[in-house]
């Protein structure tokens, strides 16, 4: 093992994330795994499940955030331009 990959095997650890059929590894730094094995234990949930979890909370938010991108020109257009247009509109 060349001293470049050994110093990246130590300075982070892998994490192979199970969803459905398919396996998604990545590298973490120690101090986060640290973190997400914290809050696994306080939890009482696997790590993988923590780790399912924020992904599908990440995903969520970006789809979001690319449809309000997508549509904001269409509600600016009918007088909404903040976000408290929308709730009074709607509430």
């Amino acid at each position: 093992m060349d001293a470049k990959k050994k110093t990246l095997t130590e300075k982070h650890l892998c994490a192979t994330l199970y969803y459905d059929m398919n396996t998604l590894t990545i590298r973490i730094p120690d101090k986060l795994r640290a973190d997400l094995r914290m809050i696994s234990q306080q939890q009482n949930k696997p790590v993988s499940d923590v780790v399912r979890e924020s992904v599908r909370r990440y995903v969520a938010i970006e789809k979001f955030r690319a449809l309000r991108k997508k549509t904001l020109p269409f509600a600016e257009a009918q007088g909404y331009v903040t976000d408290e247009d929308v709730f009074k509109a709607i509430s």
